[in-house]
């Protein structure tokens, strides 16, 4: 692993979500043909905007492990009711027995795997499950919505675990997606007891702290909460935006009949209240095409990291018993010297435990947020292209229901002087 040198200021480094950015838009297409489908705008500013990342296109050149998860099917029993998701892997590696397998897993055989990995890599950065309860927003857990929104988040995890340098090469990966049955699998790993024993270990270590934090992580702790406390935010607030404009949707959906009734009863105004119920019956369909991509784009990255966060403050807290354990044993071995022998082996051990955890953590610190920052603009920008694709449509059709109305007078005069 590298030895990735991690700045003190992370405040060049941090999404600055609180501050806003005028985006002015040079040129628009006003040109409009009278029932023509609605004019759109190809050379919008956030249509020529590209990410370009020649680390990552060669990375995904040298890839040599792919996995899809695919086809949910739902399992009921006299016990319970479930779903299985077929996980279909490809691959070139020599230590797979083929190059193409599939198995078929259920949500806790995922589980199973990350609590493996997290028990060998704990500090790494690994990807977050999908909760396992019901999502926010989903009323029933076996709707066809939420396994959907499981099946995207499940099949992305798997895929975050595949690019990594190091999870990828584990066993108990190369397991989960070649072994038909994980029972005999699963069964093995520390015992209740050892578990126990690492809890309570891990708890008054929490509780002892650490003493002198190296700067890089205290400064890498407080960009996790920072982060944290942001992308949280945004996220909540992202989740109002949507119920609003479900709102406004559905008033709109009202709202256009209005006029078309209307027209029914004044002649004179007839086409002007029918141009009216035609805009915003297309204004209604676009924001209801707004919503769908905010929720099926953004909202999903945005909660993806949110649990994010709460998984590096779990590899954090990791890192410090490390170090915590080591001091203490430190300050034994100094107390101790009848002892010192033992304490000192145990000491060594530790020194090497807390270098492998402050490099392991330092070089995957820099590849999670590459990722992040990755992933986090593809969903911003596609949403501001979105958006800008709405309003430009909507904006088009009002201004096409204006040009009408100032050529209706116009047609009027000259029928009245032909007469």
């Amino acid at each position: 692993m590298s030895d990735q040198t991690v700045p003190a200021d992370f405040s060049g480094h941090m999404l600055d979500l609180e501050e806003d950015e005028d985006l002015e838009v040079f040129s628009k297409n006003t040109s409009l043909a009278g029932g023509g489908p609605t004019p759109t705008s190809p050379s919008s500013m956030v249509n020529q905007y590209r990410l370009e990342d020649d680390e990552e296109q060669q990375d995904a050149s040298a890839k040599d492990l792919f996995i899809t998860v695919d086809n949910p099917e739902s399992h009921v029993t006299a016990i319970e009711t479930f779903i299985t998701y077929r996980v279909v892997t490809k691959t070139t590696r020599s230590e797979f027995d083929s190059s193409e397998f599939e198995v078929h897993r259920r949500y806790q055989d995922f589980l199973w795997l990350r609590s493996r990995l997290e028990e060998n890599y704990s500090t790494l950065i690994i990807h977050p499950l999908p909760e396992k309860f019901v999502m926010k927003g989903m009323v029933e857990r076996f709707s066809s919505d939420f396994i959907e929104t499981r099946k995207k988040a499940l099949h992305r995890f798997l895929n975050k675990i595949s690019e990594h340098p190091v999870l990828s090469c584990s066993q108990h990966l190369k397991v989960f997606l070649s072994a038909q049955d994980l029972t005999s699998y699963r069964k093995q790993g520390p015992s209740f007891l050892s578990r126990m024993g690492d809890t309570v270990r891990a708890v008054a270590n929490s509780v002892r702290g650490v003493r002198s934090r190296p700067e890089e992580f205290t400064a890498m702790q407080e960009y996790v909460e920072d982060f944290s406390n942001k992308i949280s935010s945004v996220d909540k607030v992202t989740q109002r935006i949507i119920k609003e404009q479900r709102e406004y949707v559905d008033e709109l959906k009202q709202y256009s009949p209005t006029f078309t009734q209307w027209a029914g009863l004044e002649e004179e105004l007839a086409e002007s209240l029918k141009g009216v119920a035609s805009c915003v019956e297309q204004c209604s369909m676009e924001a209801e095409e707004q919503i769908q991509h905010l929720s099926e784009v953004l909202v999903p990255v945005l909660h993806e990291y949110v649990l994010c966060a709460e998984t590096l403050k779990a590899v954090m807290r990791r890192r410090d018993n490390i170090q915590a354990e080591f001091e203490a044993k430190n300050e034994a071995l100094a107390s101790r010297k009848a002892d010192q022998e033992a304490l000192q082996e145990e000491l060594d051990g530790l020194a090497d435990r807390v270098e492998l955890a402050n490099n392991t953590l330092k070089g995957d610190w820099g590849r999670w947020q590459r990722s992040m920052r990755t992933d986090l603009k593809s969903a911003f920008v596609s949403t501001a292209d979105k958006n800008v694709e709405s309003y430009e449509k909507c904006l088009a059709v009002w201004e096409s229901f204006l040009l009408s109305q100032r050529l209706e007078p116009q047609e009027q005069r000259d029928r009245e002087g032909a007469s």
